[in-house]
């Protein structure tokens, strides 16, 4: 096995960890979650659905096929095992028990009115209400729900357990409280608000009700964040290409290569596992990482969305990995 990684946080790359029914494929991975029990969810592209498996690999369920559109986006389990899984087509976030059964919906279904124009960020021209492509969604420890939102908006939503809205905050830009591409979300156990700015490649970090504390600027476009509870924050940090453009650095003279990074839970850096023999595609590499997820024994799983962002655009091969388990050393 590949081992990446330094000092304390050394990983072992499980490879052909997923064992997929005979004849069945996906694309991309846009969610993965854990539950309780260590069974690790996913949520597919190309056949739009949640894949359940034990630990091992195991192949457990599936469900939600007629549930969401071709672009989901992300998965959450909370503390009950109920699972949350967002459709950035839908405009929607779908609660479901861990067995699929269907118990909420947020969103009404349609694009709220940012200015958004349908492809790029900076057409967004304010924040709006729920939903205009939603990113991602955490549970806080009081049961409340933030969601990012996200390709066509630039704002944070709470809602109760129950699914009402409380409150939304962010405006496009650089500056505090201002979102260029909102796609992750956490929330701590003491209430902290961890949020991925992406396209501004930092973490904003809020109190429960919205008030900026400060940001963690050692970090490359994240995609999702990611914690136990436990001290440990784990980031998922997407490929910046030459050419392409940072709102806060500008356009990048060289490929950035992806990587996921260990943080504590005041932002800094613990480990980082990154690219391995200069491809993207070596195992132990992460592509195009679009969400993680830390089970009880301390491994990393990590969802790509490699056929969107390399495959599709002639920058990988057809066979790259869409999906990564990480054994922590100990």
């Amino acid at each position: 096995m590949a081992v990446v990684g330094s000092g304390d946080f050394r990983y072992e790359v499980v490879e052909g960890w997923e064992q997929l029914p005979a004849g069945w494929e996906h694309k991309d991975v846009a969610g993965v979650a854990t539950d309780s029990k260590d069974r690790v969810y996913l949520l597919t592209r190309g056949v739009a659905r949640v894949i359940v498996y034990e630990a091992d690999g195991t192949f457990v369920a599936a469900w939600g096929e007629d549930q969401f559109t071709e672009r989901t986006h992300g998965i959450t389990v909370g503390p009950d095992d109920s699972v949350y899984a967002v459709d950035d087509g839908g405009h929607c976030i779908k609660k479901f028990s861990s067995d699929g059964k269907l118990l909420l919906t947020l969103g009404t279904g349609k694009a709220s009115d940012t200015g958004y124009d349908g492809s790029t960020v900076p057409s967004i021209t304010h924040g709006g209400p729920p939903f205009n492509r939603p990113t991602n969604i955490a549970v806080a420890p009081n049961g409340e729900l933030y969601v990012s939102d996200g390709y066509g908006n630039c704002r944070v939503h709470r809602f109760s357990e129950g699914g009402e809205l409380i409150q939304s905050w962010g405006d496009p830009g650089t500056g505090p409280g201002q979102f260029n591409l909102p796609h992750g979300i956490w929330v701590l156990p003491d209430e902290r608000v961890l949020v991925a700015d992406r396209e501004n490649d930092r973490i904003q970090v809020f109190g429960p009700s919205g008030e900026y504390l400060t940001e963690w600027l050692d970090v490359q476009r994240p995609t999702q964040v990611y914690s136990r509870g436990d001290g440990l924050v784990y980031v998922s940090e997407l490929t910046w290409m030459p050419g392409q453009e940072s709102f806060r650095h500008g356009k990048a003279d060289g490929r950035k290569p992806a990587r996921v990074s260990v943080y504590n839970e005041s932002g800094q850096l613990q480990g980082r596992l990154e690219e391995v023999g200069g491809s993207a595609c070596e195992a132990g590499s992460v592509g195009a990482p679009h969400s993680l997820a830390v089970d009880s024994t301390g491994a990393i799983y990590v969802g790509e969305v490699t056929w969107t962002f390399l495959i599709s655009r002639g920058h990988a091969p057809a066979d790259c990995h869409m999906f990564q388990k990480f054994a922590r050393v100990r």
